[in-house]
């Protein structure tokens, strides 16, 4: 379920906002945004596996902080990601 490392060096490179960068929130969220997406597509398939619907909802909430704070601390940072990501703004 999880994703593979050559996806994930993928993501961290094109978010990071230096060479090594793998904790910021540009790229915390786009992780997140993709494991989201990849179980999305396995609960269309598996509609009564709860516990994997129980872990989206924990991820979507954990996205959503930390859109949240990006938001409050860069914004210019924050409609970038959101354009590239293709998400919804409140």
């Amino acid at each position: 379920m999880a994703l593979d490392s050559a996806q994930k060096a993928q993501i961290v490179a094109k978010f990071a906002r230096k060479e090594g960068d793998t904790g910021s929130t540009e790229v915390q969220v786009a992780l997140l945004s993709a494991r989201i997406a990849q179980l999305t597509e396995h609960l269309k398939v598996f509609k009564k596996d709860f516990s994997s619907r129980l872990g989206l909802l924990k991820l979507v909430g954990q996205r959503k902080r930390l859109l949240a704070y990006l938001k409050r601390k860069n914004y210019q940072s924050y409609s970038k990601l959101i354009t590239e990501l293709n998400l919804r703004d409140k």
